[in-house]
């Protein structure tokens, strides 16, 4: 089979196809991508080329294609899948889950309760939409992820250096102005089979304050939002799945509780990035990567597969910069990995560290430099468990202070919560 993809992301995947025996081709356009190493065949093609790739799919004898944790990939996958007769969610679905017009436009079309939103291409567009709209409004690509090109408009005034670098992002040329709305962010995911949504779990969101407001760098599960709520936020990430069209596949949909009403932001389908997987994993015992490759060959996904085998509390904290954990600056050593994996209820951490690199404050997706996975006696415990691993981690960088651990924000819900984030993710 296939995997788009050889970053860190799709690590996990490639070795899981692998040890189960599956022929793994790994498609990347970078020829230092780490998946290469990982692979059985590697191919340096430009995975959204959709000719390139099935071209090779043929000359490999591909039998699947799967798209992991990167939306980039979901449309080639699904559009070459199409055009070799392999199994797929098909090419116009795929287009709707991954550019936000179409998806907004088709949510709106069945009446799914999301934050009003505009399309916009030239600086005029986008100054009308933001006097219709309101400020804050959250400006963002509609075909991009990771957060990039992402911002808070606070000011008319602002877009005009803030819609170019926006639209700099997108393939399209487009880019979506919603309205900012306050509120509680929840990760949902779902498997899909044959147009039945099942939901596995909904978790918290949690995003810093400042630049990088979009990104997720705490996952909490189980949810503390009431169970009403959930209930709530549950039927409505189902109803915009189902209206999308996705008959087969992994869906992820990104909601917000806003004054009590559950709304769709975003909804992907594929692999999640982020380490979801994982939370998944850890927290129900359901396993998402044997899932995507079994959908991508075509395999059955009986009920055993997607049976809860245990439910116990998670929570998964991001190795960031400013306002995270970790120094800024040129980074010249670093240690204590393995204390971090050695901690009280520490059920996995990693780390995207390379010597020489600059460590950057929080602002897209790639500024998360790995992450601590913790259990506890619930949610809150779990999330205290990863934190205080997080202090075993020694980094150094040149010219710069490790912040005060103690004065993060971050436990707690009060962090600031809007619909800005943009998946890849």
């Amino acid at each position: 089979m296939a995997i788009l993809g050889g970053s860190v992301s799709q690590l996990p995947a490639i070795r899981y196809a692998r040890a189960s025996g599956l022929r793994v081709v790994v498609v990347d356009g970078d020829a230092q991508a780490l998946g290469f190493g990982e692979a059985d065949i590697s191919e340096v093609v430009d995975f959204s080329d959709v000719d390139a790739l099935v071209d090779l799919a043929r000359r490999q004898a591909v039998d699947g294609i799967a798209a992991v944790c990167s939306d980039r990939a979901v449309p080639a996958a699904a559009a070459a899948a199409e055009r070799l007769g392999l199994p797929g969610i098909g090419a116009a679905v795929a287009s709707k889950m991954t550019d936000k017009a179409l998806m907004r436009t088709e949510l709106a079309r069945h009446g799914i309760a999301q934050p009003p939103f505009a399309v916009v291409r030239t600086l005029d567009e986008a100054l009308h939409a933001l006097g219709e709209l309101g400020a804050p409004a959250v400006l963002k690509p509609v075909d991009s992820g990771g957060q990039r090109g992402v911002f808070r408009v606070e000011h008319a005034r602002e877009l005009t250096d803030l819609l170019p670098q926006t639209l700099d992002c997108s393939r399209a040329g487009s880019a979506m102005l919603e309205r900012f709305l306050e509120g509680d962010e929840l990760n949902v995911i779902a498997v899909v089979r044959a147009g039945d949504v099942e939901i596995l779990t909904l978790s918290d969101r949690l995003r810093p304050p400042g630049v990088g407001f979009g990104v997720g760098w705490i996952h909490r599960f189980p949810s503390s939002l009431p169970p009403d709520q959930l209930a709530d936020t549950a039927a409505v990430a189902a109803s915009a799945v189902q209206a999308l069209g996705l008959r087969d596949g992994i869906a992820f949909p990104q909601m917000l509780v806003s004054e009590g009403r559950a709304q769709v932001v975003e909804v992907a389908a594929r692999l999640p990035a982020g380490q979801m997987a994982d939370l998944v994993y850890h927290a129900i015992g359901v396993d998402l990567i044997e899932i995507a490759l079994r959908q991508a060959l075509g395999r059955p996904i009986g009920d055993e597969v997607v049976q809860v085998r245990k439910t116990r509390p998670v929570a998964i904290r991001f190795f960031t910069a400013e306002p995270g954990v970790l120094p800024t600056g040129r980074l010249v050593a670093v240690d204590g990995l393995d204390d971090v994996r050695d901690a009280p209820d520490v059920l996995d951490a990693d780390l995207y560290l390379r010597l020489g690199e600059t460590i950057r404050p929080v602002q897209v997706d790639a500024d998360r430099r790995g992450y601590v996975i913790a259990t506890g006696i619930d949610a809150d415990a779990a999330l205290a468990a990863a934190t205080e691993a997080m202090r075993r981690l020694d980094v150094r960088t040149e010219a710069a202070e490790r912040p005060d651990l103690e004065a993060l924000p971050g436990a707690s819900r009060e962090l600031p919560s809007t619909n800005a984030a943009s998946w890849n993710a």
